[in-house]
């Protein structure tokens, strides 16, 4: 069976609605305008459904004119897609980097739409922030705001596989991936050492350790059947003490090229 590129998923701001698409373009630090936008405290300190999941009643658009969100009972934002405004420093977990302010209507708009005051950042034209070396390798991985690494490719015979052991089947967006490929054996994900798409490579990197965020409704921002239990029963890693799902990815080639729905990959399995 053919192995092909099945979903494309970007997520403009962190946290936030994810949008499908049928073609990405790659830029150095992902998918173009991935996690390119987040919201912050005051402080610095990121926010994500994690303590917030009204985050995901957040919808998010590209359009010429720019970042698009949209929340029940507030009139549209529209975010410039140039990165402009104040600069000011953020926290992401232990990376303390830049974020640039997208001003006072953007964050009254934000913190009326979560109910607590916060600002929206947006990644500077060349964001400062790098993958984790141990985990990413010696060439230097540039990121904008996702947790830690530029892609997070899922496979969609693994999640077969774990709705076949829950109560009640999930949808893959809770999981919230930007590449999800068919054609592999369920969890094959886990010995691939890189995915080759036309001119570009995908090298994966580490396992993705799951929080809460799976068991939240990506529609409602409303918390249901919690996938962690039954994984954490065969999918538990002593090394990185966490359940896993996924599996991080850097570029390793094809930077400016894009993929598109439905081409055929060609896998490389560890030695």
């Amino acid at each position: 069976m053919a192995i092909t590129v099945q979903e494309l998923d970007l997520y403009p701001l962190k946290s936030a609605r994810g949008i499908p698409r049928t073609r990405v373009r790659l830029n150095a630090t992902g998918f173009e305008w991935d996690r390119h936008w987040m919201v912050m405290r005051d402080d610095g300190a990121f926010l994500t459904q994690r303590t917030h999941p009204q985050l995901a009643r957040i919808v998010t658009e590209l359009t010429r004119d720019g970042l698009v969100l949209a929340a029940p009972g507030f009139k549209p934002l529209t975010l410039p897609l140039a990165p402009q405004g104040a600069a000011r420093p953020v926290r992401i977990w232990k990376d303390a980097c830049e974020g640039l302010d997208q001003g006072d209507e953007a964050a009254a708009w934000v913190s009326g739409a979560i109910g607590e005051p916060v600002r929206i950042v947006r990644a500077p034209a060349t964001p400062d922030r790098r993958a984790n070396p141990k985990y990413a390798g010696p060439h230097p991985a540039p990121i904008a705001f996702p947790d830690g690494y530029p892609i997070l490719i899922c496979n969609r015979a693994s999640l077969d596989d774990l709705n076949r052991r829950l109560p009640e089947a999930l949808p893959m967006e809770r999981f919230r991936p930007n590449l999800v490929l068919t054609g592999l054996p369920p969890f094959a994900e886990d010995r691939i050492a890189a995915i080759e798409i036309g001119p570009v490579v995908l090298t994966l990197v580490k396992p993705c350790t799951r929080c809460i965020i799976p068991s939240i409704d990506q529609r409602t921002g409303i918390a249901g059947a919690d996938p962690l239990p039954v994984l954490r029963t065969f999918r538990f890693d002593r090394k990185l003490l966490g359940v896993t799902f996924g599996e991080n990815a850097v570029i390793t080639r094809g930077v400016g090229e894009t993929l598109e729905l439905g081409a055929q990959c060609r896998v490389d399995y560890e030695a």
